[in-house]
């Protein structure tokens, strides 16, 4: 008999994912801007974390996860401007490089929380 997969390799790096969000909103007029403010608004009332001012991110804990938020997010898409929603895995996340002016910072934390559960 097959033993049951842990939790550990349940939620192994390649089955977490995270969404990207990032967009080019146009703020010309006081109307754009608040549309601008209401989509990133939004993008934190659906769970996601501003990573920079037009980047936002959002931990899944699998692909099944991710459709239902991309389909989220598709309803509350601004009617001009661009909008890119990037999923990748938690490994693919981990590989990022930051930099902070031409210093590195420290890795984007992963999901360490959800192994308590």
């Amino acid at each position: 008999m097959k033993k049951p997969p842990s939790n550990a390799e349940r939620l192994s790096a390649y089955r977490l994912m995270w969404i990207l969000v990032f967009f080019d909103l146009p703020t010309y007029t006081a109307a754009e801007r608040k549309v601008a403010t209401d989509f990133r608004k939004q993008l934190l009332e659906e769970g996601f974390t501003m990573f920079q001012f037009s980047i936002y991110t959002r931990p899944c804990p699998s692909r099944e996860k991710v459709d239902v938020h991309v389909r989220r997010i598709e309803k509350i898409l601004p009617t001009r401007g661009k909008v890119g929603v990037m999923p990748v895995t938690d490994k693919q996340f981990a590989l990022m490089k930051i930099y902070h002016g031409n210093a590195a910072a420290a890795p984007p934390e992963g999901y360490e929380q959800l192994m308590l559960f």
